[in-house]
């Protein structure tokens, strides 16, 4: 686990495919910081299998601030993709942004063009542990609303690199809204990829208001340079080892 910023509010990190978010994550940073009582907020979630940014509170204030902003930010784009209207007092932009990058299956189609905005209605069935789209709301269902861009296509066609931006953030979302379309994210046999390996989702980007000086945080991940990210298999680096790092960190953005 490597952490990218640490002060005393909060700590910006890249989790690990294989550790859990909610306990795992706390109980290893507790364990490094030699603090079995110490206090760790989880402002959101990652998959287990997903790995990339996240951001922890290291005090009760903090989180309450960075999950103001999460909030706030779910009802701008709520604003900004027609799903409500904008009321008084409502915020104009989003601060607390989430993007990610994912190889998914085959290249740009009628279900899936070069960019775009995936709406759907999602049911999480928690006793089989999947996430299903459905045609319309009832009870249990939410609406799920992503941007995204294709920005590579292997030369076979096999896989294409796409960039996210999460308007909403439902379990397994990513996932399911790309494999509903037949574009199922590579490693991903729960929703269908016909690949074996980990899932190709990384949490490449994350924005954040600090909550103590207000200070604009930015957070970016270089892609992982192993197989499946790379698509061009005629460029080799010799050393196939993941790797990732912190590109920049701002205060100004």
């Amino acid at each position: 686990m490597n952490i990218l910023y640490e002060d005393t509010a909060l700590v910006v990190l890249d989790k690990p495919a294989g550790l859990t978010s909610e306990e795992g994550v706390p109980a290893a940073l507790r364990q490094r910081w030699g603090r079995p009582d110490a206090y760790v907020g989880v402002i959101h979630r990652l998959d287990t299998g997903v790995s990339g940014l996240m951001v922890y509170a290291r005090t009760p204030g903090a989180a309450a601030a960075l999950t103001k902003q999460v909030t706030e930010s779910q009802q701008a784009y709520a604003i900004l993709d027609g799903r409500v209207e904008a009321g008084p007092g409502a915020p104009a932009q989003p601060c607390f942004l989430k993007t990610y990058r994912a190889v998914i299956a085959g290249g740009p189609d009628e279900q899936l063009p070069p960019e775009g905005i995936l709406r759907d209605y999602l049911f999480k069935d928690s006793r089989k542990g999947r996430v299903f789209p459905v045609k319309r709301p009832r009870k249990g269902v939410r609406e799920a609303v992503l941007e995204y861009r294709i920005v590579e296509t292997a030369p076979d066609g096999s896989l294409s690199l796409a960039e996210i931006t999460l308007h909403t953030g439902r379990t397994h979302q990513i996932r399911v809204q790309f494999a509903s379309r037949k574009h199922p994210l590579y490693g991903d046999g729960k929703y269908g990829s016909r690949f074996k390996g980990d899932i190709a989702l990384q949490s490449a980007g994350l924005q954040f208001v600090h909550p103590e000086t207000g200070e604009k945080m930015a957070f970016q991940l270089e892609k992982p340079i192993k197989a499946p990210w790379d698509l061009n298999p005629s460029v080799t680096c010799g050393d196939s080892s993941p790797r990732s790092g912190a590109l920049g960190i701002t205060g100004n953005l």
